[in-house]
């Protein structure tokens, strides 16, 4: 790789700060305030209809923002245009010229604001070369694959060497396999070039993989943001244990636990892959069903009428029908207030200790 592409796409860092959307009587986005570390990798992740889209497309200047402040290094870029963002993007569809070739497709913006063909064709070849795409070159996207054509794609965005690069869910089209290599293809490219990534997706295995920061999105608002090791390790409310993570975490009603006692207004959660089979255990459970995974064995279980699952290496004796005990670690025990929906870990050592007991 040429070092000049790697000085040229050196990131910015961006801020968001009180960025709300509203369309109609829907509040798209609301008073979302992160911050993008330059040269960085950060996923918008959520459901379906959260935001995330919304919010990289106001980013990117596609859409306007009703309230709030968007800075893209030190610049207020709120009422910019698209253009004067210096940024570039990677949709869903790819969005290639099918009329164009491969080489054509990748130069296409660079044509448009007219740079001289000799500096166009070492640009070319530069990106060519990074992605594997020098023998692809005259070929027409139809006769690509489908990975081939994600490729294209991040070639064209590439060789405009802009600091910040935008992609939205750009794996959705691909099957798994494809998915894993190309996750792999443009973490390393990100890395390599350095500049800031912000990347759409609904896939938490992309976000977790791939990202140094996911800002978890929930109905337009924030959850949590923070590095994936964080999110899976302390998450600061239920959504966040739910979402993050597979299995998801177990979250119990704080009066199933035997002996316990108060607590209506907590919630405790427990990680299928935390939960160990203990004799006389504090978490008693009906086996209702049993998987085997291969490595592990995947168990569902119903306590006082709250449904839980157990991840258990595949060596472990449990069978459907049976009343099993299970143990965990302390500091495995994660506990919600029921009424701020946040996290209270000055009371995970106390009530661990109780459950314990």
């Amino acid at each position: 790789m040429d070092a000049t592409i790697a000085r040229a796409a050196a990131g910015k860092a961006i801020h968001l700060d009180q960025v709300t959307k509203i369309w109609g009587s829907t509040t798209a986005v609301d008073r979302l305030s992160i911050d993008i570390p330059a040269g960085s990798f950060t996923a918008l992740l959520g459901p379906s209809g959260c935001g995330k889209s919304t919010t990289l497309r106001m980013i990117a200047g596609l859409e306007t923002t009703d309230r709030g402040t968007i800075r893209i290094g030190h610049e207020d870029v709120t009422r910019k245009g698209c253009a004067d963002r210096d940024l570039s993007m990677v949709f869903q569809s790819y969005a290639l010229f099918p009329h164009l070739s491969v080489a054509e497709n990748i130069v296409f913006g660079l044509k448009v604001r007219r740079m001289p063909k000799a500096e166009r064709d070492g640009k070319l070849k530069q990106v060519a070369d990074l992605l594997g795409l020098s023998a692809l070159l005259d070929r027409k996207p139809a006769q690509l694959s489908g990975g081939q054509q994600q490729r294209v794609a991040l070639g064209r965005a590439i060789i405009a060497q802009k600091p910040v690069c935008l992609m939205d869910e750009p794996l959705s089209n691909l099957d798994a396999k494809l998915r894993h290599e190309m996750r792999l293809e443009i973490r390393a490219l990100q890395q390599q070039l350095g500049f800031t990534m912000v990347y759409v997706t609904h896939d938490q295995v992309e976000a977790i993989t791939m990202a140094d920061q996911v800002v978890l999105l929930n109905k337009g608002k924030l959850e949590q943001a923070a590095a994936p090791r964080v999110l899976y390790e302390r998450p600061e409310t239920p959504f966040a244990a739910r979402f993050i993570g597979t299995p998801p975490m177990n979250l119990f009603p704080a009066l199933i636990f035997e002996g316990f006692q108060g607590g209506q207004d907590l919630s405790l959660g427990i990680r299928p892959e935390a939960l160990t089979l203990k004799k006389d255990g504090p978490l008693a459970g009906h086996v209702r069903a049993v998987e085997f995974l291969g490595a592990d064995l995947l168990a569902d279980c119903i306590s006082g009428g709250t449904p839980f699952q157990v991840r258990l290496p595949a060596a472990a004796s449990l069978t459907p029908g049976e009343t099993a005990a299970f143990g965990f670690d302390t500091p495995d025990l994660h506990i919600f207030d029921k009424r701020s929906g946040r996290r209270r870990d000055d009371l995970t050592h106390e009530i661990g200790v109780h459950l314990q007991a």
